[in-house]
């Protein structure tokens, strides 16, 4: 009581509060602020905490007083994000402001999978189409799937485009995009993997749109007016054949965007083709399908069992699969294995009425755009520092996954997450990927340049908004 104001200790008093369960919260902040020494004595909290307070006790007296002009779209979102940092600080419920959330699930695409499946195209795609068939640089000659292709389509018209590079660069999509116009297409079939099928997602727009393509990714709206486009997947990780979304480079300005199409009508997944990827590929995709299952698992506690149990069986297959592979590329159930968890990771499944993250993402597009490292690597060197950084407000879900994952059961809270983190770097080390910046000869030159293009979008990434610049660098600078 001798820490309350006058107002307040004639409240507590004339309403006969006996414990701070029935304090309200200015009185509740205050009893926080001025017992901070005990409170740190028999509870593992800093003085980031306390900060949190103070900023609590301003908002709690801004909006006492506030005027109507005072009020924006801004300063309402900066303090309920505060509101909810506090909540979770504290391990408050969540339960009022994150329930899961309303959601409208459909995912159109015929997914069809197996031994010598590829024979089936010239069933599924009309005889009477002009197909253009896409490819990246020419893997799918040595490896049979050309031919197999092609013997598929025999009796069909089709013409090829060759070239599509790994991070599809509009340079290159915009002669596709001609040869197309000028072939009549009206049936697209991309053979490859995530690049080739994220380039023909946008060739496929392209096709029936006047102006520049670039235009279409720079709009940031989906576009659904398209040629219809199927896949033929032979190297996975991005889960581009079973969704519709692509990332597409600018090399003459080191730009990487997302962008969003129409799905594919249907996709043929054959395990045998990915026998003779180069080790390299095949760690950057297990690395790339696990980042994709954290972005949408790792964010907000307690919003969906479902989704949680369903997230959790795909990292713990990846996790068991991964040195086998390493040892023996051939078996055609590990590969069929990795190769359906790369779809089922960005196929929406996982996604139904949970909150997103994306943050390693948006950073790692960046490396790429301006050092050409491999996606998937990219994640392998974000993720563990993203962790790390906002270890704080992710704390609840990373000792879940630690739990559920790694069997990390003991310890007090900070070893477990910081064991959690830990287990996954060095998961990422057991592909033969690097998981630092320097190791990469990436340095302060990169962060910088990150830092001031986020700045310059007014980035703010992540299931809570507050991976800004700022974090972003601070991110960048725990992986050097």
């Amino acid at each position: 009581l001798n820490n309350l104001s006058s107002l307040q200790k004639d409240k507590v008093e004339k309403s006969n509060i006996r414990n701070v369960a029935g304090l309200d919260l200015a009185s509740l902040l205050r009893v926080f602020e001025r017992n901070w020494f005990v409170i740190t004595s028999s509870f593992f909290v800093n003085n980031k905490e306390r900060e949190k307070i103070r900023r609590m006790q301003e908002i709690r007296n801004d909006w006492a007083h506030i005027t109507p002009q005072d009020i924006n779209k801004k300063k309402v979102i900066d303090d309920v994000n505060v509101i909810i940092e506090l909540m979770q600080t504290f391990d408050a419920t969540m339960k009022e402001t994150r329930d899961m959330e309303n959601f409208i699930f459909q995912n159109p695409v015929k997914l069809i999978m197996g031994k010598g499946m590829i024979a089936r195209l010239a069933k599924e795609i009309p005889s009477d189409k002009r197909i253009m068939i896409t490819f990246g640089g020419g893997s799918v000659k040595k490896n049979g799937v050309y031919d197999q292709v092609k013997e598929a389509l025999k009796n069909h018209f089709t013409v090829e485009f060759w070239g599509i590079e790994p991070n599809p660069a509009i340079e290159t999509l915009r002669k596709a995009i001609a040869l197309g116009k000028e072939e009549k297409v009206d049936y697209l079939l991309a053979v490859g993997g995530g690049s080739v099928i994220d380039g023909t997602k946008l060739i496929s727009a392209g096709i029936l749109y006047d102006g520049d393509a670039w235009d279409l990714v720079l709009a940031g709206r989906p576009v659904t007016h398209t040629v219809p486009l199927s896949t033929v997947l032979t190297l996975p990780a991005t889960g581009s054949e079973m969704n519709n979304g692509a990332v597409i480079s600018r090399r003459e300005t080191k730009e990487k965007y997302p962008f969003y199409a129409n799905y594919p009508i249907f996709s043929i997944l054959d395990p045998e083709v990915t026998f003779t990827l180069p080790p390299h590929q095949v760690a950057c995709g297990l690395a790339d399908t696990y980042v994709h299952v954290m972005e949408q698992y790792m964010t907000t506690p307690g919003q969906s069992r479902i989704m949680d149990r369903w997230a959790e069986g795909i990292l713990q297959t990846l996790v068991e699969i991964a040195p086998k592979i390493r040892e023996n590329q051939h078996d055609y159930q590990l590969m069929a294995d990795f190769m359906l968890s790369a779809t089922m990771a960005l196929n929406g499944f996982i996604a139904m009425g949970v909150s997103q993250d994306w943050a390693t993402h948006m950073i790692g597009h960046e490396i790429t755009a301006l050092h050409g490292l491999t996606h998937g690597h990219t994640l392998a060197i974000v993720l563990p520092a993203t962790l790390q950084v906002l270890h704080e407000e992710k704390g609840d879900k990373l000792l879940q996954y630690g739990e559920r994952v790694w069997g990390i059961t003991s310890g007090t809270r900070e070893e477990r997450i910081d064991e959690a983190i830990c287990h996954t770097e060095e998961f990422f080390r057991s592909l033969g990927l690097t998981t630092r910046l320097h190791e990469e000869n990436i340095g302060q030159e990169t962060i910088l340049e990150i830092e001031r293009r986020f700045n310059e979008r007014g980035a703010k990434y992540g299931e809570n908004g507050n991976v800004t610049g700022a974090v972003a660098r601070r991110i960048l600078e725990t992986a050097l």
